[in-house]
């Protein structure tokens, strides 16, 4: 497992390089969900992908850029998923963006995420790494090494709401949930990026972060397998929760295929119990 956190360390140094000094924009190509790519998705996997190469642990990787799963090393033991660039389209406005890992041992599903980590390449490069069973910990490069912080813990109750997908389509339940969040005083933080708007809520000690099934995608937009349950492990091993809109955890989700997605709830213990609440129609 460190062999695996230190590739990341590097790969974040590489592609914090590409974000700053890469050439930006649409490519000509698209992903295995049908996804316009950008030019800095593209050259984020790639880097990913030759860096893990070397890391005799990793048997195979699956990338949201990516249909199936490439065999690295036969006699490794985990499998890498991962988001290479998530939030690429914002990169442009000088927002902040990142990458998302999680790792995986036997069949791809969340009881078998041993650990993940995401990556922020913001004014400050900061990765935050969880192993199952620990608390989150967050580490921030100095220009040198990334040196560790703190770490993570979330308070019973927050103070943000960042709720996602497009509001004309959400359901009726999911319109009054978002308003009674705010009702109660929540100051609305959303970027349009998920890792910038996780790691705040992680940072700031609570909140709630909704990506839900809507009109026009009722199974959610985020992927399982490289978004929501690596992230899903973090919420959890900090003192929160992560559920779907039944109200289950998603490190119980178990996809039929790597690209399946899931609506997704992220946030302290207090706000997921609302989200149970109004997803339960009571």
């Amino acid at each position: 497992m460190d062999a695996i956190f230190s590739k990341i360390e590097e790969i974040a140094v590489k592609i914090d390089n590409l974000i700053k000094t890469g050439e930006s924009g649409y490519s000509d190509s698209s992903n295995a969900t049908g996804d316009v790519q950008l030019k800095l998705d593209i050259q984020s996997d790639i880097i990913i992908e030759n860096e893990f190469k070397n890391v005799k642990s990793i048997k195979s990787v699956i990338s949201e850029e990516k249909e199936g799963e490439l065999e690295l090393n036969p006699n490794g033991e985990f499998t890498v998923c991962y988001d290479p660039l998530d939030g690429s389209s914002i990169v442009d406005f000088n927002l902040s963006v990142g990458s998302i890992f999680g790792i995986y041992k036997g069949e791809l599903c969340g009881e078998n995420l041993l650990a993940s980590a995401y990556v922020v390449y913001g004014p400050r490069l900061e990765i935050v790494k969880t192993i199952k069973g620990s608390n989150p910990v967050l580490y921030r490069y100095n220009g040198s090494e990334f040196a560790m912080q703190k770490e993570v813990k979330l308070e019973q109750k927050g103070k943000i709401n960042a709720p996602g997908a497009t509001q004309k389509n959400w359901y009726p339940r999911h319109k009054a949930l978002i308003e009674s969040i705010f009702q109660e005083g929540y100051r609305l933080r959303y970027s349009g990026g998920m890792v910038p708007d996780l790691h705040q809520i992680l940072l700031k000690g609570g909140g709630l972060f909704s990506y839900p099934g809507t009109v026009d995608k009722p199974k959610g937009k985020l992927r399982a397998l490289f978004e929501v349950i690596p992230f899903a492990l973090a919420f959890k091993e900090a003192g929160g929760e992560a559920i779907d809109d039944k109200g289950v955890s998603l490190l119980k989700f178990k996809p039929n295929h790597p690209h399946d997605t899931t609506p997704c709830f992220f946030g302290s213990k207090y706000e997921i119990e609302k989200v149970k609440e109004a997803y339960s129609g009571k």
